[in-house]
């Protein structure tokens, strides 16, 4: 079952959900609004391994803006701390970004309940788009679980901006480089 958007107030209200810092000018009929971080980061190299860290490079999205090119993936977050251990919070773009051809969350938008953070985003332009800091690029759902809740203690836990993949750290032992 999803919450509606006045019940998604009345549950940050009571404590119950996590969307810091909170707008009610954010708040949809049944999805909260939120905003792009100040911050990107983008792999340095042109193939990734999943089995060793990756390179990265930060940037800052200026106030005048940044544009995406296509054929990379850029890691933005969002600009609130959002979460829940009561709700499964699902994020997506919103409509009119994504007719703007800009995935905002690649594949990964389901978000373990229990998680509470500054949520990656992983952002991929279809062609060329600028973004700004502060755009209300995506929105959050809350959806009530069935059954026994296990909270998310995962690596990314209480992030702050932009993560890079630690899936490497999934891997037991090093592994010698391919030749």
């Amino acid at each position: 079952m999803i919450l509606t958007g006045p019940e998604i107030v009345r549950q940050c209200e009571a404590g119950r959900i996590t969307l810091k810092p909170f707008s009610a000018e954010q708040v949809n009929p049944n999805s909260y609004n939120f905003r792009l971080g100040a911050t990107l980061k983008v792999y340095t190299e042109s193939v990734l391994d999943v089995r060793r860290p990756n390179p990265v490079r930060e940037l800052t999205i200026p106030r005048n803006g940044m544009v995406l090119e296509p054929g990379r993936i850029y890691l933005g977050n969002t600009a609130e701390v959002m979460g829940s251990d009561h709700y499964v919070p699902i994020i997506r773009a919103r409509s009119g970004i994504a007719r703007l051809g800009l995935f905002v969350h690649v594949t990964a938008d389901l978000i373990d309940i229990g998680s509470v953070n500054q949520w990656t985003l992983q952002l991929h332009a279809v062609q060329p788009v600028r973004i700004y800091p502060g755009l209300l690029i995506g929105q959050v759902t809350f959806w009530t679980p069935q059954g026994d809740v296990v909270l998310y203690s995962g690596k990314y836990q209480g992030s702050r901006g932009p993560q890079e993949s630690q899936i490497h750290r999934d891997f037991l032992a090093p592994v010698d480089s391919p030749t």
